[in-house]
């Protein structure tokens, strides 16, 4: 299955990072504006509407309209794994796609301590629609369709942290 990863240094203590991104807000603030971003619906896991923090079983119902050129698709994802471990300087969460657009998309996000910095990792896993056409062009998902994206992400993470 393809995947798409990507790595940046943060000069910002693993717990600001962390907190930043387990909040639905850090997910709007790094979604470029050219994906048109609309968070329609917020659930935690007991069923209760936005959560000050996505934990486990959270549901974020969004859609997105790509250059506002494509019709809007709906995207609804699920935090299905989250640990922070302070003392060993490591966190992480995954979001699965449970509706949308990819026949399959798994996001791992993995933080890593260091010298008060924090690595800063994105895996995607994923597979294209479109069945052995989605396959054939997914080695060009990568660099033409996800890195415009996660580039922007990561840039931003630093900007807004790093101050």
């Amino acid at each position: 299955m393809p995947t798409y990863h990507r790595e940046t240094w943060v000069d910002a203590p693993l717990e600001e990072v962390w907190e930043f991104h387990s909040r639905v807000t850090g997910l709007t603030a790094l979604t470029p504006g050219f994906m048109n971003l609309e968070v329609e619906r917020v659930l935690g896991p007991d069923g209760n509407p936005d959560p000050d923090v996505l934990e486990t079983g959270s549901r974020i119902e969004m859609s997105l309209a790509p250059f506002g050129v494509a019709p809007r698709q709906s995207w609804t994802s699920v935090i299905t794994e989250r640990e922070y471990d302070a003392e060993a300087g490591r966190a992480m969460f995954r979001d699965t796609m449970e509706d949308g657009p990819f026949p399959h998309w798994e996001h791992t996000h993995r933080f890593y301590a260091a010298d008060g910095e924090t690595l800063v990792s994105d895996r995607v896993e994923y597979r294209l629609p479109g069945g052995s056409l989605g396959a054939a062009i997914a080695p060009l998902s990568g660099p033409v369709g996800f890195e415009p994206m996660f580039r922007y992400r990561h840039r931003e993470t630093k900007r807004r942290l790093e101050g």
